[in-house]
């Protein structure tokens, strides 16, 4: 069946944002994304912080639009833990209540990562007798949140080519101390931990068209072959989605076959962060829309083709809470404009790309 749309939906694109903004204010125009993807057996949501919360008016907008949310820094290290053996759940626990009072899944983000962490780790780890200091806290995390959440990116952004290893593994602490088997051990504690929790290994760089692109494919792909190999429960691939508006574009054949080559592993895949940078283009703000909705249009069209897509997430719903912009960016007049809503919450040309993406 989504085969099928996805034919349709190529054809009513042709890689033209004109195209959608039209199909998405058809039928049911007020229907939310979340219903949107549920009506094709998939689920849109994003990210979000806990200070979020509390506005007057973005609550119930996330409420309507997410069907899935995942704290935007809430469950990295640096703030879980701020100093050993102190932990501090209250931001995750604030988004967790919100999410399940408004029937939304959660998904957790990220107990293993080279950066986000404590000043104190890095010597701490460098000197740890043993693997508990990862271990353990893998287990906390995801063992907190047993039974309730939909998934977890155990590793996030562990491969990197350019730093010359044979098995282009980042040279982090992580492997400094422990090796490679870093990462098995990350991801067979976090399955004891919740053994119904979707384990997924999180990372960006493979969505573009470069030659550095097709570097970070390769490897990706060699590093899931070597994983599954030594039967690491990892079980879905993040696919962050990060693009440029003005920049280089998704080359779709080849986003196409890399994602046809992750199904056939047996994994599925999730866009965990997706975004589309428009710095670069002309101040003209429609413009810029026009390009930033392209380019979700072209990455989506390609990842929703694929049956073992099960998740779209963005990096945030709205334009109010990115980056203030800098003197010099006032001045001329710019402001970012990356995700579905802009800063008065009004959907933008993304948020009808998204929508004609999860179009039946």
């Amino acid at each position: 069946m989504r085969a099928t749309r996805s034919l349709t939906r190529r054809a009513l694109l042709g890689g033209a944002a004109a195209g959608f903004l039209a199909s998405a204010a058809g039928a049911e125009p007020d229907r939310p994304l979340r219903q949107r993807a549920a009506a094709c057996a998939l689920l849109y949501g994003c990210a979000a912080g806990s200070y979020q919360l509390l506005a007057a008016d973005f609550p119930q907008v996330l409420a309507r639009e997410a069907g899935i949310l995942v704290p935007e820094y809430e469950l990295k290290r640096s703030i879980v833990e701020p100093s050993p053996g102190h932990f501090d759940f209250s931001g995750a626990d604030a988004l967790a209540s919100f999410a399940f009072a408004h029937g939304m899944k959660m998904r957790g983000h990220t107990p293993v990562w080279y950066a986000s962490n404590p000043p104190w780790l890095d010597e701490k780890v460098l000197g740890a007798p043993d693997d508990e200091i990862l271990t353990d806290y893998v287990a906390r995390l995801v063992g907190r949140y047993r039974g309730r959440f939909h998934s977890w990116d155990v590793v996030n952004e562990a491969l990197h080519p350019e730093d010359g290893r044979a098995d282009n593994l980042r040279n982090c602490i992580w492997l400094k101390r422990f090796g490679p088997e870093y990462i098995d051990l990350a991801y067979r504690t976090a399955k004891r931990a919740d053994p119904d929790t979707l384990l997924v290994y999180n990372d960006w760089g493979c969505e573009g068209g470069e030659a550095w692109n097709d570097k970070f494919r390769s490897a990706t792909l060699k590093f899931l072959e070597g994983a599954l190999a030594r039967k690491v429960p990892i079980e879905a691939l993040g696919l962050q989605g990060h693009l440029n508006a003005f920049g280089p574009h998704v080359d779709q054949r080849k986003l196409r076959t890399f994602l046809d080559a992750v199904r056939a592993m047996g994994l599925r895949i999730l866009v965990t962060e997706h975004e589309v940078d428009d710095s670069g283009g002309p101040l003209d703000v429609a413009a810029r829309d026009r390009a930033v909705a392209d380019a979700s249009a072209r990455f989506l069209d390609v990842v929703l083709d694929n049956d073992a897509t099960v998740a779209v997430l963005t990096w945030g719903l709205t334009d109010r809470y990115l980056r203030t912009p800098t003197l010099r960016e006032k001045l001329v007049g710019y402001a970012p404009r990356t995700l579905p809503l802009d800063a008065d919450l009004k959907r933008k040309p993304m948020w009808d790309a998204i929508a004609q993406a999860f179009q039946r």
